[in-house]
């Protein structure tokens, strides 16, 4: 009988080294959910930079296709596309806002360019734009032959 009463006693909870397998599990599935979350502004600077590059490359088309330059013009507020080409009831007229309004956009090749020039040739120079929110960057380029793509950023010299 007092073997019986022993297993009673024996056989209440969890030993250590279950309880060391539940937590582990649970460390892991934390640490694989935390890697599953990306980081929403760096996703949202992404999407904008995407959206960008796909404006971009529509007027460029459009340009080519008119015979007429296109300009591509940023500001703090915005952007827009001018020239000829882009006339009223087109997809590129009027002025367009950031996705994120603390977005700010630089053209940095060619130096000093207050615009960027899309056409109407199908070589155009080389163009480097960054755009920045907060301290996160991005920069789309072309060589002045392929699209405009998002790119590594440049090393500061």
């Amino acid at each position: 009988m007092s073997g019986k009463r022993l297993q009673a006693h024996g056989s209440r909870g969890f030993t250590l080294l279950e309880l060391m397998v539940v937590v582990s599990i649970v460390a892991l599935a934390t640490a694989g959910v935390s890697f599953a979350l990306r980081d929403n502004d760096a996703t949202l600077l992404e999407r904008e930079g995407l959206r960008l590059s796909a404006l971009l490359e529509s007027a460029r088309a459009q340009s080519r296709t008119s015979g007429v330059a296109v300009l591509w013009r940023g500001s703090d507020q915005g952007f827009e596309f001018i020239g000829h080409a882009v006339r009223e009831g087109s997809p590129l007229a009027g002025a367009r806002s950031w996705l994120q309004p603390d977005t700010h956009p630089q053209i940095t090749q060619p130096v000093g360019a207050e615009t960027l020039t899309l056409g109407p040739e199908p070589l155009i120079a080389a163009q480097r734009l960054v755009i920045q929110q907060g301290e996160r960057r991005l920069t789309l380029a072309t060589d002045g032959l392929a699209p405009f793509k998002v790119v590594p950023e440049e090393p500061v010299p």
